[in-house]
């Protein structure tokens, strides 16, 4: 027990360090490159801080642990909304600006439900992940051209400030390599420890996901949003979740699907979706702004900080009744 807990903190730590360099190596690459900061954050950025989550939901299934995967994902977008935009609002309050964030909001909202529409049926088939694969192409194609129109968003600053812009191009190879390498070796040790642990405990592969693996996933996610809020970059703060989510249902979530395809445990439907949708519908009515800047304030984000901890009791109970 001891080691497997050494090997879920050891992971947590790799993951976390992995994705920021990851993310550091790929966005300079690609600036080297000469592509615009606004394309680099919303399709770069919003890879690199689910790599994670797509690494761990990969390795997971190939192991033959598609619940912690399935879990990974949701619980993961759950955390991403509950947790971190709670956290952050509370530290900053969130105002959003830019116009692609609104944009991605209802695009999020029918990658939810087609998602949701996928798994209806109680299974998670190779069919499902191709479309869900297939999705996630045609999503960070949505985006480059989403990036390549608004030139002008708000959110341009912002990532111009943030994106390495004289990191010479073998450096920027060097940390690109090693972060994959590091996020590799990371989830590897997350998802091993993480399956000794539930299987010490006799808790299902699913409630692992949703829980441990889910918060230690999201750590990058919640390391980008707290530092963009207190830099007063909200519309980043913003957007890291929502690209996040995004990335989740499609890429991390067609994992299972193609590799370990099967049965799902029913409570994903009578219990997670739904918290998901319902957490995912109050964000975009915070955030979206009908009649101007879309706002999350600190009763808002306290609301959903509660949310997440009633959820997270809600499972201990569900698990140990």
């Amino acid at each position: 027990m001891v080691l497997s807990v050494a090997a879920l903190i050891a992971g947590f730590v790799m993951l976390t360090w992995g994705a920021d360099r990851f993310v550091i190596g790929a966005a300079a690459v690609a600036r080297n490159l000469g592509v615009s900061p606004l394309i680099i954050g919303l399709t770069i950025v919003g890879f690199g801080t689910s790599a994670p989550e797509m690494l761990v939901s990969a390795v997971a299934s190939w192991r033959e642990n598609p619940g912690l995967a399935i879990g990974n994902a949701i619980g993961s977008n759950i955390t991403n909304i509950a947790l971190i935009l709670g956290t952050t609002s509370l530290i900053a309050p969130l105002s959003v600006h830019s116009s692609a964030l609104r944009r991605e909001f209802p695009v999020l909202l029918l990658i939810m439900f087609v998602a949701l529409a996928l798994m209806f049926d109680g299974e998670l088939g190779r069919m499902d992940g191709a479309l869900l694969g297939v999705g996630f192409g045609a999503m960070l194609i949505w985006l480059v051209r989403l990036g390549m129109r608004d030139r002008r968003d708000p959110m341009q600053s912002e990532f111009d400030a943030e994106i390495p812009s004289h990191m010479p191009m073998l450096h920027a190879l060097l940390w690109l390599v090693l972060g994959l390498a590091v996020l590799v070796a990371g989830s590897r040790l997350l998802v091993w420890g993480a399956v000794n642990v539930a299987q010490a405990f006799g808790i299902s592969d699913l409630v692992i996901g949703l829980t441990i693996v889910a918060l230690g996933t999201s750590l990058p996610e919640l390391a980008v949003s707290v530092m963009s809020a207190l830099k007063k970059e909200h519309d980043i703060a913003m957007g890291n979740v929502i690209g996040s989510n995004m990335f989740n249902l499609l890429g991390v979530l067609a994992m299972p699907g193609l590799i370990a395809p099967g049965l799902f445990a029913p409570e994903v439907l009578t219990r997670d979706f739904p918290v998901m949708i319902g957490l995912t519908l109050m964000v975009a009515a915070m955030g979206y702004g009908l009649r101007g800047p879309g706002r999350i304030n600190r009763l808002e984000g306290a609301v959903l900080l509660c949310a997440y901890i009633a959820y997270q009791t809600l499972l201990y109970f569900a698990s140990f009744s």
